[in-house]
């Protein structure tokens, strides 16, 4: 499934939805605090079948708005609100400006606390 943007009188752009699902994933990664993407939600059997949306679950409405949930684990030591309230911008402003899509929504499940040396709280 693409996302379709037609420009005026300009033809119309065209973007994959692995190139969303890698924009995502990277967007999520920068962020101090998040450990990893997690398919913890997903039931066994569709765990048995590596998806290759891996912790980035995206669906369209109606109006053609984009909702993303993202699925992570944290170090122990950070504000999990700020993270995910972070993780939620940078989403935002890398879907903007990479591809000029706005996003409807956008939730961030804790999936889990890593307890590791690199979670010092330090941000």
């Amino acid at each position: 499934m693409a996302k379709t943007k037609t420009l005026q009188n300009k033809g119309k752009v065209e973007i994959d939805r692995d190139i969303l699902l890698s924009i995502i994933n990277l967007a999520t990664k920068e962020i101090n605090g998040v450990e990893s993407l997690t398919n913890a939600y997903l039931p066994w059997y569709k765990k048995l079948v590596k998806p290759k949306s891996e912790g980035v679950s995206i669906k369209f409405d109606l109006n053609g708005k984009i909702n993303i949930d993202v699925y992570v684990k944290v170090y122990i030591g950070y504000s999990v609100p700020d993270i995910a309230y972070r993780v939620q911008e940078n989403i935002k402003n890398s879907l903007g400006s990479m591809v000029g899509l706005k996003p409807g929504k956008i939730n961030v499940h804790v999936y889990g606390v890593v307890c590791d040396k690199e979670g010092s709280g330090e941000n």
